[in-house]
């Protein structure tokens, strides 16, 4: 079958021998549709994440339909629409049962520490298969993952739509935030220097920053640590600072910045499962967080795809089947 393969940091082929997934009693094999890109695979790209081993399948933002269903899989069946979730957490540990399972120290990674879903065919477990409803985009589906990691990061932060809030950074997580904050009732103001993301982001119903001051939430999505104090130089006392962004920089705040400030810091890694997940799936049909998205390639395209994504505005996803999807309005750039 055919898969994309990093061969090297910043070369990907895309081959036509990958071998085929085995289905397990518990999987579902998946005939995959599309997959999106995100920093962490622009990272792993780019050797600023190192692979397990090359040659190596990157990708884990991705849907598509079950094509073979495992002898002890129930509620899953041959030509349903699932969305992938990629992070697999053991369901046994002491913060798997508190309910913390993005904190899983076992959690299986998809397409950082377990083989990505960028092929035609993939094994899934069967509980990390969601069924969504036809008649949502490719655009829409590619973007479930990323809205389910800005879902959760405002769920956890405790915002309402009397706060105001200020977002570092207009990438795709940034933009899945506005986009998340706007349909809570916030109208949120964005920091970003590239003018066609903040235009986007615009779109979404977020505000150009204006240098006010007085935010009682900071979310920093980027992960570029030098923006982040001038940020929260900008928050009202007791605002909560909501880190989503990963970077191993060390925070340029002091002891004396946190306490006299009486800030909350608040970091939000991806989400839990399942809850997180499946409330994000349910309400795709009115997100459409597809509205981030801007650029579309084909397999064949990937290492177009993922030279450029860095620098693009908007999201990026790769199409993978032939299957024709009406309402994506996505295009190649």
């Amino acid at each position: 079958m055919k898969s994309a393969v990093l061969i090297t940091p910043g070369r990907i082929d895309t081959v036509e021998d990958w071998p085929e997934p085995a289905c397990g009693p518990h999987d579902v094999i998946v005939e995959m549709d599309g997959v999106g890109l995100c920093g962490t695979d622009i990272a792993v790209f780019q050797g600023k994440r190192l692979s397990p081993a090359t040659p190596w399948v990157p990708g884990h933002e991705g849907f598509g339909r079950i094509a073979a269903v495992g002898s002890s899989v129930r509620g899953r069946s041959v030509g349903q629409t699932v969305v992938i979730e990629p992070n697999y957490p053991c369901l046994k540990c002491t913060d798997c049962l508190t309910g913390l399972t993005s904190a899983c120290p076992h959690r299986v990674i998809v397409g950082l520490n377990a083989p990505g879903v960028l092929a035609e065919r993939v094994a899934v477990p069967a509980h990390f298969a969601h069924s969504v409803p036809d008649g949502l985009s490719g655009a829409d589906l590619a973007s479930a993952e990323p809205y389910t990691v800005a879902r959760s990061a405002v769920r956890r932060s405790g915002v309402t739509a009397a706060d105001r809030c200020l977002i570092i950074g207009a990438g795709a997580q940034g933009l899945l935030v506005c986009l998340t904050l706007t349909r809570l009732g916030v109208r949120p103001v964005v920091t970003e220097p590239h003018p066609l993301r903040l235009a986007q982001a615009q779109q979404l119903g977020a505000v150009a920053d204006d240098g006010s001051t007085g935010f009682t939430y900071v979310f920093e999505t980027s992960g570029h640590v030098p923006a982040l104090r001038p940020a929260v130089d900008r928050a009202a006392p007791g605002a909560t600072v909501v880190l989503i962004g990963l970077s191993p920089a060390q925070l340029p705040l002091t002891l004396d910045d946190v306490v006299r400030r009486q800030l909350v810091l608040r970091g939000s890694m991806i989400y839990d499962h399942p809850g997180d997940f499946t409330e994000a799936l349910a309400e795709l049909g009115q997100a459409r967080p597809g509205a981030v998205v801007q650029s579309r390639y084909s397999l064949e395209e990937a290492q177009q795809a993922f030279a450029g994504a860095a620098e693009r505005a908007g999201k990026t996803w790769i199409s993978i089947g032939s299957r024709d999807r009406q309402a994506d309005t996505t295009r190649h750039a």
